[in-house]
Formats: structure tokens, sequence, C-alpha cells
């Protein structure tokens, strides 16, 4: 049985990792560094476009699910 969800990219997982915040306060911040309190005024507001907006709505869904240990492989 196949399932409706789409499978993990890796890819975004590797940059929530690695990618540092481009602008704002927490610019120079690695995405995964990011305070939940930054991340749910973007959720708010609206994340930006693109890769980056998906990024910061996956790192944001993977902290309020208390999902952090699932990076700790990506993250050394």
């Amino acid at each position: 049985m196949e399932s409706d969800q789409p499978a993990p990219d890796s890819d975004i997982l590797r940059g929530v990792v690695s990618m540092k915040m481009p602008f704002g306060k927490y610019k120079g911040i690695v995405l995964c560094d990011l305070p939940v309190s930054y991340l749910e005024w973007f959720a708010k507001k609206g994340f930006p476009p693109g890769k980056l907006g998906m990024m910061l709505a996956t790192i944001y869904e993977i902290k309020i699910n208390g999902l952090m240990h699932l990076l700790q492989s990506l993250r050394k």
C-alpha cells in the first residue's frame, strides 16, 4: 500500500542543519538553531517563498513536534 505522503527530501534536511539564516534578526544563525519564537512568527506571517521557506517550515514542524533528535546524525 502506497502512502500519499511525499518522502522526506534529504536536501531539505541537510540544508536545515547547514544553511545560515540569510537576513533579519538572526542573520548568520544555522536554521536548526533558530528559536521557536522566531519560527512561530514566520508561521503566522508567512514563510518566505522557495527553498528557504520550505526549510524554515520544516524546522518549525520538527521543533514543535519534539523531533530535533532526528537531526543529530546530520549535524555531525
